[in-house]
């Protein structure tokens, strides 16, 4: 069906907790579509309570792709879900069928509307030779990338070897600072030619709506999930381990802190991770905002969305 473009697809996205997988649901009816998922926590099969993956009634009604794709010790680049989410978006074409992205995570959306920077490939020798160098001088890595490329530095944590390592790797076999060749990517569609919505929450409902989550989350068996996933053999993958919900109970259930506390810290990273992805959405022009608040009325969202949908230019 040709080469993938974003403004033959439709995206619902916004912060965790805003009621996403029902409006996407409802919106896919009624336009026809299959719903590819753009949550880097759905992959993983057996972590079903502490993403709220939509319920197996919910897929049943309308076709859901990229969910329980991977075991939990797996790791998945964005490189692989962008080629995944193609190969799924020219089946579904196919079928005859809208393609329709449901999920809130900022770097699937943003790759999928403005491409990666890929880069030269990784070179283990000049890996190992930055990270001896780092071992031997810390903060060196930090000063190096600071002299040849100011803005990436700046925009890096000392402590992010693993970007440190990679923005000096791409400096030193290309000569062209990583911050340059990003920029390529920092440029948005037209607005007026995609079908972006963002579900906007006043804030504080948002997190009223984050605690009960995470509170429902514990009462229908998070832990012992999590307790599953310790027993099959396998470390968790980086990107599976580092999951806010999981990570907090991996050390309750290793000695840390007890099951209240737990829950309080699971609610403030949640929404802490909720104000972070509102600011990637927000910096991302091809978004529009949909406002929403209690009581959600399914429906009636799902019907202005798909007006405005269909009144985009193609």
């Amino acid at each position: 069906m040709g080469e993938f473009q974003a403004t033959d697809c439709w995206f619902l996205t916004g912060p965790t907790a805003g009621g996403k997988t029902e409006i996407g649901i409802a919106l896919a009816r009624r336009i026809g579509a299959e719903i590819v998922s753009l949550d880097s926590m759905a992959l993983y099969r057996g972590m079903d309570v502490g993403t709220a993956k939509p319920t197996a009634e919910q897929r049943a009604a309308v076709p859901h792709h990229l969910i329980d794709i991977l075991e939990p010790h797996e790791e998945f680049s964005l490189a692989h879900y962008v080629d995944a989410a193609k190969a799924c978006t020219a089946e579904i074409r196919n079928r005859g069928r809208e393609v329709l992205f449901v999920g809130g995570t900022p770097l699937y959306l943003k790759a999928l509307l403005r491409g990666i920077f890929e880069g030269p490939s990784a070179d283990p020798v000049l890996r190992n030779q930055l990270q001896a160098k780092e071992r031997e001088q810390p903060g060196s890595l930090h000063r190096r990338l600071a002299e040849v490329d100011p803005v990436a530095a700046g925009r890096l944590h000392p402590n992010d070897m693993r970007r440190l390592v990679r923005a000096l790797e791409v400096f030193e076999k290309t000569g062209t600072p990583i911050s340059q060749w990003q920029q390529q990517f920092d440029r948005g569609l037209p607005p007026d030619r995609c079908r972006v919505f963002l579900l906007e929450w006043p804030r504080e409902l948002l997190y009223q709506r984050v605690n009960r989550r995470v509170e429902i989350m514990f009462a229908h068996g998070l832990v012992e999930e999590v307790a599953q996933l310790m027993k099959r053999g396998h470390p968790l993958s980086k990107t599976a381990a580092q999951a806010v919900g999981y990570k907090e109970v991996i050390e309750h259930l290793r000695g840390g802190p007890g099951l209240k506390e737990t829950i309080e810290l699971v609610q403030t990273h949640t929404r802490q991770f909720a104000k972070r992805q509102w600011t990637w959405f927000r910096s991302l022009s091809e978004c529009r905002s949909v406002p929403v608040a209690e009581p959600v009325d399914v429906e009636a969202i799902a019907d202005a969305i798909r007006q405005a949908g269909t009144d985009v230019r193609r």
